[in-house]
């Protein structure tokens, strides 16, 4: 029979000791650049994660106004910008203004509301850049989206539409799906013929 150990087990009441390093020591330095790497970090994952709700909303926006069938006419797309998504905040607008006693500044809320709206409508006057729900596979392959993952819209196509030329559309991102890229191969083909 092997002797068992009858000793106290050894407990520390006190607390182990932070090291402690000269300020001007490489180990300290070495922890100053470990603190703002964590740091920096943290701050380009707030601001990534807060750059992805905001396009989310701003593409949400654009999936809840999908037609049922088929697609959006430019007038109908042009329409949806400049009376529904530039007008958005007038109510909140309205509500601020009329909250404000007479003689008082502006608060900060409406002072932001406002610098958006003209902000948004100077991007609308000089291109602003939407999914093209004028195209039919566009639609359909938006129409796919789960609504949450951002990275998805990239497989979309984009247009350039403004308030001053409604009449015309620039293809800023002709979108990196399959069948968007046959569609392009195959318009391409159909403007040589035609040249030729």
């Amino acid at each position: 029979m092997a002797p068992s150990k009858s000793g106290k087990a050894k407990t520390s009441s006190k607390p182990k000791k932070e090291k402690v390093f000269h300020p001007q020591s490489r180990k300290a330095d070495q922890l100053s650049r470990k603190a703002l790497r964590k740091d920096k970090l943290v701050s380009l994952t707030s601001t990534r994660s807060k750059k992805h709700h905001i396009l989310a909303d701003f593409y949400g926006f654009f999936y809840h106004a999908l037609p049922a069938e088929g697609a959006l006419t430019l007038e109908e797309l042009h329409s949806l910008v400049a009376d529904v998504w530039l007008g958005r905040y007038d109510e909140e607008l309205e509500e601020e203004r009329a909250a404000r006693r007479k003689g008082r500044p502006k608060s900060v809320k409406e002072t932001k509301i406002e610098e958006l709206k003209l902000r948004e409508a100077g991007e609308y006057r000089t291109g602003f850049e939407v999914i093209d729900l004028t195209h039919f596979q566009n639609v359909a392959l938006f129409k796919t989206w789960d609504q949450k993952e951002v990275a998805f819209i990239d497989l979309l196509r984009f247009i350039r539409i403004s308030s001053t030329s409604p009449e015309t559309v620039v293809v800023s991102r002709p979108g990196k799906h399959v069948s968007l890229a046959e569609n392009i191969s195959e318009m391409s083909e159909a403007r040589m013929e035609m040249d030729a």
